[in-house]
């Protein structure tokens, strides 16, 4: 037995804390945790060491206006906006996205991703579980999106930084569903860019740790936790997991992942100094110490005349001048996090992917406001076009995949699925996507009904 004493100066690499987990989620204590991935381990052979960070735009941001431009087509198509040249010939981008066009090398467009379900929660539930939803107004999935998924595969915790009212631990038509709740992500909330930035949590209570004295107790209270389900006595060795699980809520080290006052001001100002910039920084922060998922969400970008999201439909904004504010904060953000994932060698083991639930109507529909009071453009939901950026993962970038038709209507060539987009994230992941889970009712179902990884990826 280790002394207390030693116990509470015992200290665990960030990314063995990330990875093992935070603290009781749903259920599932943190020995657990630990005993689970040291018998996957030992079943199976290690896990790839690779994380994914998914940008989520919920609203469904305009492929017209961002990566998928058609100056070629009737103005009241292809809309104000401009494209610009990139680094990778032939790949033109909006005006409002100078800093992606210098790192085009670095991410792949995917032009031809298309399905079927035009509002949010459906188009979210579809995208991110690869199920056409049972309930597609419900707001949160009816099967397993892909953050739970990893978890459970992998046993890590998600990790969700929302940028919505409420803080809540789902993208708008998430969930975790017949995985239970312990699969859902660690919400970090708050704004990283406020000077009282902290993440709560993380340690354990000033009255838990006076008590560290007392190990019976203590120990007791952890064996406790799950012993319930131990019904072949498989918990015999559990005090080792206990006392690791011991060591990271004790040790100051857990939270330096979080802690983003330790990353340059150069680096913070790269970023940018907002909550889209420091969330992309806490996201590649995280990654880097070992998680292995973590969706970042932009919505409330905080700026004057702007959406809460990207649903720019005309009665929830003026499309262009919502784009003017919005586009420039989300370029510096998601360029620098590309950059930097480069820059610190991470490429290989960093996947990050940039999308919405669906794209916007090519054509544009102008109606008055209902703030404005006035008639102003706008594009409405629109899942039959849509753009994705990836980057990283060891992938072949620096190009285009598919394309739509000449008035960004619809997927023309190459026309690829959600699930070809997940099965390629799966693939990444080491995660087999014929794996079933059982559902309610007890019926076996695989991560992915259908589906293959992306040729042109590699």
């Amino acid at each position: 037995m280790n002394d207390p004493a030693n116990l509470m100066q015992a200290t665990l690499s960030r990314r063995s804390f990330l990875q093992s987990g935070f603290l009781t989620l749903g259920g599932l204590g943190l020995a657990d945790l630990l005993r689970l991935r040291a018998e996957a381990a030992s079943n199976s052979g290690s896990t790839p060491d690779t994380s994914v960070i998914l940008i989520w735009l919920q609203g469904g941001p305009s492929h017209m206006e961002t990566y998928d431009m058609k100056p070629e087509a009737p103005v009241e198509y292809r809309g104000e906006f401009n494209p610009i040249h990139t680094n990778v010939p032939g790949m033109d981008l909006c005006e409002y996205l100078p800093l992606h066009a210098k790192v085009a090398d670095r991410f792949t467009l995917i032009r031809s991703i298309s399905h079927g379900f035009a509002n949010h929660a459906g188009g979210a539930g579809r995208f991110l579980s690869g199920r056409d939803p049972l309930r597609p107004l419900e707001r949160t999935s009816q099967f397993p999106t892909i953050g739970p998924i990893v978890s459970r595969m992998r046993d890590h915790v998600n990790i969700g930084i929302p940028n919505y009212i409420g803080n809540q631990p789902n993208v708008y038509g998430g969930g975790s569903a017949y995985l239970g709740e312990s699969a859902l992500p660690f919400v970090v909330g708050s704004d990283p860019n406020a000077k009282n930035y902290r993440v709560p949590n993380i340690t354990l209570d000033d009255k838990l740790k006076d008590r560290l004295d007392d190990r019976v107790t203590l120990l007791a209270s952890f064996d406790n936790m799950r012993r319930d389900l131990d019904q072949n006595g498989s918990l015999q060795s559990i005090d080792k997991f206990n006392s690791r699980a011991l060591d990271m809520l004790t040790s100051d080290k857990s939270r330096d992942a979080f802690d983003i006052t330790q990353e340059s001001e150069a680096t913070r100002d790269k970023y940018g100094r907002h909550k889209w910039g420091q969330r992309a920084l806490l996201a590649r922060r995280l990654v880097e110490a070992g998680s292995s998922f973590v969706t970042m969400q932009m919505q409330n970008p905080g700026i004057t005349g702007c959406a809460g999201n990207w649903d720019i439909h005309a009665v929830n904004g003026h499309l262009y001048d919502d784009l003017r504010g919005r586009l420039p904060v989300f370029d510096r953000a998601v360029s620098a996090l590309i950059e930097d994932i480069y820059e610190r060698g991470l490429d290989e083991k960093v996947m990050v992917i940039v999308s919405g639930e669906f794209g916007r109507t090519p054509r544009i529909n102008p109606q008055k406001g209902t703030r404005s009071k006035v008639m102003q453009p706008g594009r409405d939901h629109w899942p039959g076009a849509m753009s994705v950026l990836v980057s990283g993962g060891g992938m072949q970038m620096g190009q285009v995949i598919g394309s739509t038709t000449a008035n960004g209507a619809y997927a023309k060539d190459n026309k690829l699925d959600p699930n070809d987009l997940l099965s390629t994230v799966y693939r990444f992941l080491g995660i087999d996507q014929a794996h079933e889970f059982l559902d309610h009712s007890g019926r076996p179902m695989p991560i992915l009904p259908s589906g293959k990884p992306i040729v042109e990826l590699g």
